[in-house]
């Protein structure tokens, strides 16, 4: 068999997982370097891992990395704040502060704007496509940024600043680097739960100890996402989609705040806990499933006709008119609306395809099908706008003792809604 023959068939047979490089500096060169668990467990559940070299201009490269079956997205940098936040005051660190988080945490807060925009762009390229998608640690923060969520500039100094939980919890102590634990408590039905029951207590306690490597950490969950697991503290230590989450067609995505892959006991490679690698695992078994899904459609089999390029054209319009949709139903946007030009292609669709089955109208409904009153949807966000300024302005004219009565309310209000989340944790 000829060797491009031979190519040919492989890229066929084994599903591709991108991943990120990080960057780091050796004998005063810059080095691309992936943490090596990650490659065995990608390689070792059947897929193939492919290194995203972080270096200039690759962001404007990524159709070259075609076909993506997979995206793992693990350690790296602090994100661009300038990604997820939007007003001037959005944190509540002061500058001193800051520069002491950056002293503290020299490595981590040296941001690195190009790996940033590999990643966001990938993660949103899986996003708008469904394809499987894993992040650990720094990953799990991207996919909340590009999903309209929010990070803590860092996590000790504002939670405890806020004052909503007395439970402090160490989410990175440099002295006791990879032997570092703190507890998590998992929520049931959920796949942390299915992957860990046999670890957990029977009687209901539902604490795990899991590794820590983070300053930073989600701080508003973007709304499509759903919690599996918090630290004491009130911090979301993993998330999932639970609309794109069945492995065996090839869907999966999710955010682990901790890494799984690095919990083995002290001196040896065997795992904390036997659910460690399963995140992997599952992730892989989605990885090869969607590869299938890809072949079957872009393979051509038994003679299924291909589209022109006009038509593939109007089907990327279309695709792209429902992903902006939902991203625009289901989170805060983070860039400019989009125009209602983007938007119709999608409504038109809608309109004209009225023999679709009960399935399809569902499957449709969850990629972006409300574009039907997406101009409506639009007039209300500039509307919130509006609103949001005439409150700025009244707040503007109150005196200072009025605005102190009116931020002690909400945190009498803050202070009671932890509560209550608290005892709800603890009942589940």
């Amino acid at each position: 068999m000829a060797a491009s023959s031979l190519t040919n068939n492989l890229s066929m047979v084994l599903p591709r997982v991108l991943i990120v490089s990080r960057r780091t500096v050796r004998k005063n060169k810059f080095v691309d370097f992936v943490g090596e668990y990650h490659l065995d467990l990608i390689v070792g559940y059947g897929a193939v891992p492919v290194i995203v070299p972080r270096v200039a201009g690759i962001h404007t490269l990524l159709d070259s990395f075609e076909p993506i079956h997979g995206v793992l997205l693990c350690e790296g940098e602090d994100i661009d704040p300038s990604h997820y936040s939007l007003e001037p005051e959005f944190s509540s660190l002061s500058e001193e502060e800051l520069n002491e988080i950056r002293t503290m945490h020299t490595s981590d807060t040296a941001i690195d704007r190009e790996k940033d925009s590999i990643e966001l762009r990938l993660a949103r390229r899986c996003l708008e496509r469904n394809i499987p998608y894993l992040g650990i640690c720094r990953g799990s923060q991207v996919l909340n940024v590009a999903c309209g969520g929010t990070l803590y500039q860092d996590v000790e100094r504002e939670l405890a600043k806020h004052g909503t939980n007395n439970s402090f919890v160490q989410h990175m102590d440099y002295e006791n680097y990879d032997g570092h634990r703190h507890p998590v408590t998992i929520l049931r039905d959920t796949p942390l739960h299915s992957w860990f029951k046999d670890s957990l207590d029977e009687q209901g306690n539902m604490e795990l100890m899991v590794n820590s490597y983070h300053h930073q950490g989600v701080k508003r969950l973007a709304e499509r996402f759903v919690p599996m697991a918090f630290a004491p503290d009130g911090l979301v230590e993993g998330f999932y989609d639970p609309d794109a989450y069945n492995p065996d067609e090839g869907k999966f995505i999710m955010g682990l705040q901790f890494h799984p892959e690095r919990m083995r006991k002290n001196g040896s490679e065997e795992f904390d806990y036997p659910g460690c690698p399963s995140a992997y695992q599952e992730f892989a078994k989605a990885v090869i499933a969607y590869q299938k899904k890809v072949n079957n459609t872009m393979g051509n089999p038994r003679g299924a006709p291909k589209l022109d390029q006009e038509m593939e054209e109007k089907r990327r319009i279309i695709v792209r008119s429902f992903s902006l949709a939902k991203n625009l139903y289901e989170s805060r946007p983070t860039s400019p609306l989009p125009k209602e030009p983007e938007l119709e292609a999608g409504a038109e669709f809608l309109e004209s395809n009225t023999a679709l089955s009960l399935q399809q109208e569902k499957r449709l409904k969850q990629v972006g099908a409300t574009v039907r009153n997406a101009s409506s949807y639009l007039q209300r966000l500039r509307m919130n706008e509006e609103r949001e300024m005439v409150a700025r302005g009244i707040m503007g004219k109150m005196s200072a003792e009025q605005l102190s009565e009116l931020l002690s309310f909400y945190h009498i209000m803050g202070k009671i809604c932890s509560e209550a989340l608290d005892k709800k944790l603890g009942a589940s």
